[in-house]
């Protein structure tokens, strides 16, 4: 079957056609972790996550590589304010990615590089740069990269090269359209960085945000590789100057497929801070909604398309998936059924729409299709069953966990602070109701409330 993506390069569907056959090389910019990872970020990964899903499921082997940021601009700021280490500020932030991920059903990725342990190849790919003459050092001895020594600047972000502003530099990681200039690939340390900084041949300091993804994606993947991922945000300027330094140093084609996911809103907002809208998953658990609620609300927006979040769309996700578990839960998994035609019109349905640019809203059609004919029919057996766990290959929602879910037993000490909760609620303790969730938490199960009542399952 031919798969085609949106290829932000080319700004239409591909056809998909991997460097070595059946194997494909797959980098996706992972987090920044001078924070909490928030459900903006998560949608990105659960669309990169699909997409591995998905070239697995055609039958490739996928090399996943995601990058850990650990040094950077808003890394150190975030050190320096709290008076300890590097190391010691980005820890805590790197074992909560890795345990969202988890409680996300993400796969994890088979490399995760740190920045911070790559410091080597970062320099090595600046010196490649400056002994071509594309970089440069100012006088302060930091090292910029020339734009105007790569004709192709702009080539993602289609940008004209008339529009670009050579000669004037930028010393931030992160910057807007407007400030198209010379950017920054190695800082020299001044007292901002604090303790931060690795004394090598090009002097005191520490790399810019954008070498080193270069320099990481190229040691683990090669070069060109197959797939580079992200979202929006990041084609200008990251992913357009990781072009930049790696066709320079190398003169040959950097990534063959760039694919990038849409911003999430939230209430059809912006997600911020300052307005009250920027949630964490934790804030999503603290909520009483299990993470694979978020994990099906995003799959019910193509990848591309702007996906609004709100708590009512939490809800009509909730139940949707519930409704899948309690199909799953009906099946009779020990013998066919005979509708072996409508499975297989299912799962030629779910292949298609997956490898038509990740169709995941088509994609769960096809399967709540099936699911509508069987309940038609009054009842599926094993090769629903069996059609079911494959396309959970790719969504990814656990539905043969879900359908166990469903029958588990609930400790009484459990189902007595569920009780206990739901008083302080009716009386507006909140203070309380919140302590006692965290209690339920703890113990290893989830809240979950909903028009009939709360709902308790193990996590």
């Amino acid at each position: 079957m031919n798969i085609r993506f949106f290829n932000t390069l080319s700004r239409r569907k591909d056809e998909f056609h991997a460097i070595v056959d059946k194997k494909v090389g797959l980098y996706t910019c992972g987090p920044t972790v001078y924070d909490y990872a928030h459900i903006g970020n998560w949608r990105t990964y659960l669309f990169e996550d699909v997409l591995r899903r998905t070239l697995e499921y055609h039958g490739y082997d996928v090399k996943h590589v995601m990058n850990i940021t650990d040094v950077d601009d808003k890394t150190i700021r975030g050190a320096m304010s709290r008076g300890v280490s590097l190391d010691d500020y980005t820890r805590p932030f790197i074992e909560a990615f890795y345990a969202d991920r988890d409680t996300l059903n993400v796969l994890p990725a088979h490399v995760y590089p740190r920045a911070t342990e790559h410091i080597p190849e970062m320099v090595a790919l600046i010196k490649t740069l400056l002994d071509k003459g594309i970089a440069y050092k100012s006088d302060d001895g930091s090292i910029y990269y020339d734009i105007s020594k790569f004709p192709g600047y702009g080539k993602l972000s289609h940008f004209r090269i008339e529009e670009l502003k050579a000669g004037a530099r930028v010393r931030s990681d992160e910057y807007e359209k407007a400030e198209v200039s010379d950017f920054a690939l190695w800082k020299a340390w001044d007292e901002a960085d604090g303790d931060v900084y690795w004394e090598t041949e090009l002097g005191k300091g520490r790399p810019g945000w954008h070498i080193e993804c270069s320099a990481m994606s190229t040691k683990y993947l090669g070069q060109p590789f197959d797939i580079h991922t992200g979202g929006v945000d990041n084609i200008f300027p990251h992913h357009e100057n990781e072009i930049a330094q790696s066709e320079g140093a190398t003169g040959i084609p950097f990534v063959n497929y760039w694919m990038h996911s849409e911003h999430l809103l939230v209430d059809g907002r912006k997600m911020s801070k300052s307005l009250g809208n920027f949630y964490t998953l934790r804030d999503v658990v603290a909520k009483g909604y299990d993470p694979i609620v978020f994990r099906y609300l995003v799959l019910q927006a193509h990848y591309r398309t702007k996906l609004n979040f709100t708590w009512k769309a939490m809800d009509g996700a909730r139940a949707a998936l519930d409704g899948l578990y309690e199909f799953m839960g009906r099946l009779d998994k020990g013998k066919p059924t005979g509708v072996d035609d409508w499975v297989e019109r299912a799962r030629t349905a779910f292949a298609d729409a997956l490898a038509d640019d990740l169709n995941t809203p088509v994609a769960l059609a096809s399967v709540f299709g099936l699911v509508k004919e069987v309940n038609a029919r009054g009842g599926g057996g094993s090769e629903v069953y069996q059609a079911m766990l494959d396309f959970d290959q790719v969504l990814g929602l656990r539905l043969a966990e879900g359908a166990k879910v469903e029958t588990a037993v609930v400790p009484s000490e459990i189902l007595a602070l569920v009780e206990e909760r739901e008083k302080a609620r009716k009386a507006r303790d909140f203070t309380n109701a919140d302590r006692i969730r965290e209690a339920i938490t703890q113990a290893g199960y989830i809240v979950e409330d909903t028009p009939q009542g709360p709902r308790v399952k193990p996590k």
